[in-house]
């Protein structure tokens, strides 16, 4: 069992420290990489590559604006995606919950706002 974090860029620590914090909290394990889908594309495939024979896995991603990563894990993975992104106010959430919200299909990303229900949210995934 363990959450796999992956950020867009390290600019978004403070925001999934608020979610390994909660993780921690609740026993769940958890591995953090920055890499952008737009950017490192090729990073992100490793990591989805290195964890593909897993079990019990969930990924979180945190990215803002143009969110191509929720949307890259989600279609090159298994395992759920919960998309977390982050913002500075109520304009800049409205601009990052629906690049988040936007995915083609076959992409399903779950989007969670609060960074403690995302949390919350793979404790229940893993019935914990």
């Amino acid at each position: 069992m363990k959450t796999i974090i992956i950020m867009g860029s390290t600019s978004d620590e403070p925001h999934a420290k608020k979610i390994k914090d909660k993780l921690d909290e609740y026993g769940i394990a958890w591995e953090q990489h920055a890499a952008s889908a737009h950017k490192q594309p090729l990073k992100v495939l490793e990591i989805l590559t290195a964890n593909k024979d897993g079990k019990d896995i969930v990924y979180i991603t945190i990215a803002g604006r143009s969110n191509a990563l929720s949307g890259f894990v989600a279609a090159n993975c298994e395992f759920p995606t919960l998309g977390c992104p982050p913002f500075s106010d109520k304009a800049d959430m409205l601009v990052n919950i629906h690049s988040t919200l936007q995915m083609p299909s076959k992409t399903p990303v779950l989007t969670i706002l609060d960074p403690g229900n995302c949390a919350l949210a793979v404790k229940r995934i893993f019935g914990v």
